[in-house]
């Protein structure tokens, strides 16, 4: 590999490393993968030794666990290494409680991910600029974050983080493409997501604002009927107050058709 530099460092679809050359760099072992997962989630904050061997093995660590895990953090760090052979310093610094992976927030694509979603968040009242930018940062997504192997405690939460933070870049993107009035572009979008998140109430309504802006109102109306029978069965609740409110609007004809 040419040894320009790592370019930035991928989970959301499976660890990768970009390197500058354009090559990419994967992890074979699994103890591998799991080390660069906990110390990229922890975003260059210490991980405590402890926290380590919980992540690494759980809670049947071998005999010298300690040693074990100097051993896998060597390796890393020469892997590290020569990917990034005019780099100085090694972006895996060891304290003596803990290891470090020195990342910039531009380095690694969650992080950038989670910048995104809440730049557009504070972007309120602008919806084709709000779009551009939830788009640009959705396509980061390759596929499940650490295309699904997430089995210790820090990389579940992060997965979950990481998992609500897309889910909400997905809401906020429907909501500002209803509001530019692109509702006949987006039904197959909105189809797709409330298929694949049958219990988010949020996708429901978009997607019966959709239906009802197409001229479909019926099949506004049946969607809201499938979400209120599947609330009932799976969780024993009722819709809520802004899915019941939005069924009322398509009834009286209260919505509007267009943003």
């Amino acid at each position: 590999m040419d040894d320009g530099g790592i370019v930035q460092f991928l989970l959301l679809g499976g660890l990768e490393i970009r390197a500058e050359c354009g090559s990419r760099a994967t992890f074979r072992s699994e103890l591998q993968r799991t080390l660069m997962h906990v110390l990229l989630v922890s975003e260059g904050k210490t991980v405590s030794v402890d926290a380590l061997i919980d992540e690494l093995w759980g809670e049947l660590p071998p005999s010298g666990v300690v040693n074990a895990l100097q051993a896998l953090v060597s390796r890393l760090r020469k892997k590290l290494a020569s990917l990034e052979r005019g780099r100085e310093a090694s972006r895996l610094i060891g304290h003596p409680y803990g290891y470090q992976l020195v990342v910039d927030e531009d380095e690694l694509d969650a992080s950038s991910f989670v910048a995104a979603v809440t730049r557009a968040q504070a972007a309120d009242g602008r919806p084709c600029e709000v779009v551009d930018m939830l788009r640009a940062a959705l396509a980061r997504w390759r596929g499940p974050v650490f295309g699904g192997e997430a089995s210790g405690p820090i990389c579940r939460a992060a997965a979950a983080r990481y998992e609500e933070y897309r889910i909400r870049a997905l809401e906020l993107l429907f909501e500002n493409e209803l509001a530019r009035g692109n509702h006949a572009g987006i039904l197959g979008e909105l189809r797709e997501k409330h298929a694949e998140n049958p219990l988010q109430e949020r996708f429901c309504a978009q997607l019966m604002i959709a239906l009802y802006r197409c001229g479909r109102q019926a099949e506004a109306l049946s969607s809201y009927r499938e979400m209120w029978s599947r609330l009932s069965e799976e969780l024993g609740i009722e819709p809520s107050i802004e899915l019941r409110r939005t069924e009322q609007a398509i009834l009286t004809q209260e919505l509007r058709m267009s943003a």
